[in-house]
């Protein structure tokens, strides 16, 4: 069994939220709590609407995090959000988000894949070993970023393990559609239901990761719960939330940002601090916290990691 009831984990199994949020006490307490987490993991089950607090999850610290960044403040990561779905403002997730049943919950897989079928979550992170937390930053189009501890696992051990065709030259991502939940989808803002796309490469990559949680615990509904993907060194538009369709296709598939502004978002959307936003410099960014603006890095920080990847690719052109 995956899950676990409260009363069925050690104290000495649980980070305190408190450590997370300093990160000196963090530091000294890495080499204890990182032994502790690292056999096992677990997704409790989720609850109809969010909690203040997500269930405790399991999980071991991954070697691929940003190192030496101070992490976003908990209530900032989860009251300072894009997600169109519950209203334009940065609040509104927050405070319409509720709505949104997250149990059951399945992800159809589909498309140019031999093990095409329905997915409930639980079933996705058997894919991959443990659940890994990673230290990433996330950039907002907007001149704003964070440096989020999200919890989760690598999307090539989902992929490798549903075995695309020769024919699977990209990903396709969904949101789920149903105005009842997401009230935003009441407007006509994008074109709903949302939808995203990777080159296969680009979802192979060891740094993109299907997202479940956060800082220790289960995503929050406005997060993008229950499952959503982060890709680092790309804008923050790309980490499609409240997966529940992964497709693979032979042909670009289109994504909501490029279909509502093609002139503004393209489908790459790399972080690329030379080309400039039609409205904003992309040059420097304000992390959420912080009162002066710092240097937007090539590909978010991660240009060692993946810059090979577009070799040849007119980064200004394909945007």
């Amino acid at each position: 069994m995956l899950i676990k009831k409260p009363s069925d984990i050690r104290p000495s199994e649980i980070t305190p939220k408190e450590i997370y949020l300093n990160r000196r006490t963090f530091m000294k307490e890495a080499a204890v709590t990182g032994a502790v987490l690292a056999a096992s993991r677990i997704l409790p089950a989720l609850g109809a609407s969010p909690s203040p607090s997500g269930e405790r999850l399991q999980f071991r610290k991954s070697e691929l995090s940003t190192r030496g960044e101070e992490l976003t403040p908990l209530k900032d990561i989860t009251t300072y959000n894009n997600f169109y779905e519950f209203g334009s403002d940065k609040d509104d997730p927050s405070n319409n988000a509720h709505t949104l049943r997250t149990v059951p919950w399945t992800v159809s897989i589909e498309g140019e894949v031999k093990k095409e079928k329905l997915y409930d979550v639980e079933s996705i992170l058997k894919m991959h070993p443990s659940l890994e937390e990673r230290v990433y930053r996330l950039r907002c189009v907007e001149a704003w970023s964070m440096v989020i501890p999200w919890i989760g696992i690598p999307l090539a051990s989902v992929i490798k393990a549903v075995e695309p065709t020769s024919k699977a030259k990209y990903v396709a991502f969904q949101t789920l559609y149903d105005p009842n939940q997401m009230p935003g989808q009441k407007r006509w803002i994008l074109r709903w239901p949302y939808v995203e796309g990777l080159r296969m490469d680009e979802a192979l990559h060891p740094l993109t990761i299907l997202a479940v949680g956060l800082y220790g615990e289960t995503l929050l509904n406005q997060n993008g719960a229950p499952i959503r993907l982060v890709v680092p060194w790309k804008y923050g538009y790309k980490s499609i939330k409240s997966i529940v369709k992964i497709r693979f296709v032979e042909k670009q598939p289109p994504t909501s940002w490029n279909l509502a502004a093609p002139e503004e978002y393209g489908f790459y959307s790399n972080v690329n601090p030379e080309v400039d936003h039609p409205r904003w410099s992309q040059a420097r960014e304000r992390r959420i916290g912080e009162f002066f603006k710092r240097k937007t890095l090539m590909f978010n920080g991660y240009a060692d990691q993946v810059a090979g990847l577009y070799a040849g690719v007119d980064l200004r052109k394909y945007h």
